[in-house]
């Protein structure tokens, strides 16, 4: 009787160890999937910005009386383009929302690892409405159902990893109700007293801010040696920020990092602002002295090309492009006029931004070594400028016409020329 008991208690012994593993096989295999549940990610368009804009002059923080209560409605557009700017920020990942009485549906998905039970991680979360805040109704991991209290635990402390905590926070402080309606998504709300600077004070981290610092300060240099004058040329701060930057990531820092943290104290320096306007913990620091930059003799294209540069480089290149052709278009309607040579700046700093973090040493060199106008404009004295909107959809059809199409095709082929580009 103990020859037959002892394989059964290697077998029974075997199973105990194989079964953990095999219920995790399982759950992989549940939960990964051979395509991603949301198909495309959703590309922002020159309306959307336009649409952007009107919801933040409308709902400013800045304007508004503390412990006023006001509505805020969202289409459905405007979710689908928020989420998707903020996964492709943030997690690298495409999302959707589909709005119904009294409920809501998240999508997200995100490629993983080559594996054989399938590329895609895909997400989906139902949410409820309630009197305040929405509750997790359902929520499931490719085939795989999960539940809710799980994402109710791991939302906070995403958004702590992801650098969003206080936001996070600041939402549960100023939202008092979400209500969900077919196509349309209810937020009622009341900016507190402090909200506006803890918005501000939530943008940069310590880690942000000590990065920058050496950029603020160098600034404050270069603009201090350019007295008399109060207009500059670009590339003469561009140069010394980009071998700051080289500097700092030879002695071990993140080039990337360092790149942007070029790019966004020289865009806020040409915008007029500097980096005490959006934390409160910069403000003691030496501030610049205000001076116009210019970029082929002109004071528009340093706008252009930096903040252009400058959302490419944070990782969202449709909403650069976006931003480009809805200033234009704006103009078009009573300022400037639709000015191609505009945007030939927004594409030459697209390009410029990408490759700051995609290639960050390289180009770290490159500027390093010293650029002149020319190595970061593309010609553009012969392209078309100060058009009303009339004159550009008879001359060009509207955005997307095949007459468009054709001169965003030449100006980017002038960028590809650029020595930044090669």
């Amino acid at each position: 009787m103990s020859r037959g008991r002892a394989p059964r208690r290697w077998l029974a012994a075997l199973l105990a160890l194989l079964t953990p593993a095999l219920l995790a096989l399982g759950a992989l295999a549940a939960a990964l999937q051979s395509q991603p549940l949301v198909q495309t990610a959703g590309e922002v368009g020159p309306e959307d910005v336009a649409r952007a804009v009107s919801l933040l002059r409308t709902h400013d923080p800045r304007q508004a009386r503390p412990g006023q209560v006001s509505t805020a409605q969202l289409r459905q557009r405007d979710l689908d383009v928020l989420l998707s700017h903020g996964l492709h920020r943030w997690l690298n990942a495409r999302g959707s929302v589909l709005l119904q009485p009294t409920r809501a549906t998240l999508r997200l998905s995100t490629r993983g690892p080559v594996n054989p039970f399938g590329d895609w991680l895909n997400l989906e979360l139902v949410l409820a409405e309630t009197g305040g805040l929405p509750q997790l109704d359902a929520l499931r991991l490719g085939r795989l159902p999960l539940p809710a209290w799980l994402a109710e635990w791991a939302a906070p402390r995403l958004a702590e990893q992801l650098g969003l905590g206080r936001e996070w926070q600041l939402v549960g402080d100023v939202v008092r109700r979400v209500r969900f309606n077919p196509d349309e998504l209810l937020v009622t709300y009341a900016w507190q007293g402090d909200s506006i600077n803890r918005l501000f004070d939530g943008l940069l981290s310590a880690d942000d801010l000590a990065r920058l610092r050496p950029y603020s300060d160098l600034l404050v240099k270069l603009a201090a040696q350019s007295v008399p004058d109060w207009r500059l040329p670009m590339v003469q701060m561009v140069g010394p920020l980009f071998d700051l930057a080289r500097r700092r990531s030879v002695a071990g820092n993140d080039a990337a990092a360092e790149n942007r943290a070029a790019l966004l104290a020289l865009t806020l320096y040409a915008n007029g602002r500097w980096l005490g306007h959006i934390s409160a913990a910069a403000r003691s620091w030496p501030r610049p002295r205000p001076l116009q930059l210019l970029l082929a003799g002109r004071s528009d294209f340093p706008l252009h090309f930096l903040i252009s540069a400058l959302l490419a480089a944070e990782g969202t290149t449709p909403l650069s492009r976006a931003v480009g052709i809805y200033k234009e278009i704006a103009d078009s309607r009573g300022g400037s006029g639709f000015s191609f040579n505009d945007i030939a700046a927004d594409r030459a700093g697209t390009r410029f931004g990408e490759r700051a973090v995609r290639e960050p040493a390289a180009l770290q060199a490159l500027v390093a070594r010293g650029v002149k106008d020319g190595d970061l404009m593309p010609r553009f004295e012969d392209l078309p400028e100060f058009m009303a909107e009339p004159e550009f959809l008879r001359r060009f059809g509207g955005v997307g016409a095949p007459a468009y199409n054709q001169m965003i095709a030449e100006i980017d082929r002038r960028v590809e020329g650029l020595s930044f580009t090669r």
